[in-house]
């Protein structure tokens, strides 16, 4: 198949990006490297340089003749859109729908959206799952929320299929500390610079992470399954901060105290995502454990410091 990833030069797409070669697949990558990495993108993908408001997008859709998009492109940092909601708004919002309009000009017959565990807001009950209240916290769960109404919208006037795929806490390699990167990836740049990691809040909050590879696995998955479905992406555990350094200080091979400081604005204190519909619909489940997870990513990055 023809398939065009969006932000497919940054974290979690150059792996799907990877695994679509792999298969056997013709993919198109869009990225305007404002987050992403000329050295993450796979050589046997073609690839666009540009923002995916630019009007150039036509030509491409023209030129590619899509028949899947995975649309990955976004403002992820929750700070980031509590400082700058405009900016999140219009590449979040804005992006997806100039995205949607070109599926419908072009006839692509489905769209597989990358959304996020942040539309929920504070849990209600744990694990949360699909039919849980949606009461984002910050702008960024807001503008990750807001594509959802507009893909379903279209899909029912224009009958694009989708499948929404809402990501808990995502680690692995090519995760970059130094930008948005989430606490896994800062971690490990902290503990193999043997600098001092920060907590922010009491360390006790807990979140449900998933390795990289199961974000891949289902998105694979999706390709051929979950039509009109929103599933969420999860290991469906918690695990609390500190336990999180407490491991991977033990796979790093390192020991630190970790810096407190105040809860940032838009943290939830605790996360688990309810994944039985992809297993049922998706036909997927994660395979990799936390450790194992950990264990690969920090593997990969000792031998790089």
């Amino acid at each position: 198949m023809n398939i065009l990833v969006t932000g497919g030069a940054g974290f979690i797409a150059s792996h799907i990006v990877d695994a679509l070669i792999e298969a056997g697949h013709r993919v198109y990558v869009i990225d305007n490297l404002s987050t992403g990495s000329r050295e993450q993108l796979n050589e046997q993908a073609s690839y666009y340089e540009v923002d995916i408001l630019d009007e150039r997008i036509a030509e491409i859709f023209d030129e590619t003749k899509p028949e899947i998009v995975i649309h990955h492109a976004a403002q992820i940092d929750v700070q980031t859109s509590i400082q700058k909601p405009m900016f999140d708004a219009k590449i979040n919002i804005l992006g997806t729908i100039a995205l949607l309009e070109q599926c419908r000009n072009h006839s692509v017959r489905k769209m597989i959206y990358a959304s996020s565990a942040a539309v929920y807001g504070t849990p209600e009950y744990l694990g949360v799952d699909e039919r849980h209240p949606l009461r984002p916290l910050s702008f960024y769960g807001i503008s990750k929320h807001t594509p959802e109404h507009y893909i379903e919208a279209f899909s029912h006037l224009y009958g694009l299929d989708y499948t929404i795929l809402r990501y808990a806490n995502v680690y692995g390699i090519r995760q970059d500390p130094k930008g948005e990167g989430g606490v896994v990836s800062i971690f490990v740049d902290k503990l193999l610079r043997s600098e001092q990691p920060i907590i922010f809040g009491d360390g006790e909050q807990t979140r449900d992470f998933i390795y990289v590879k199961d974000i891949v696995s289902a998105n694979m998955a999706a390709l051929e399954k979950g039509s009109r479905g929103l599933f969420n992406v999860s290991c469906n555990e918690q695990t609390s901060v500190k336990e999180l350094l407490q491991l991977m200080s033990e796979l790093c091979g390192t020991t630190f105290a970790p810096e407190y400081r105040a809860p940032r604005a838009g943290d939830i204190v605790h996360s688990r995502l309810d994944n039985t519909a992809a297993a049922q619909l998706l036909n997927w489940e994660p395979r990799y454990s936390l450790r194992d997870g950990l264990k690969e990513t920090c593997d990969y990055y000792r031998k790089l410091y």
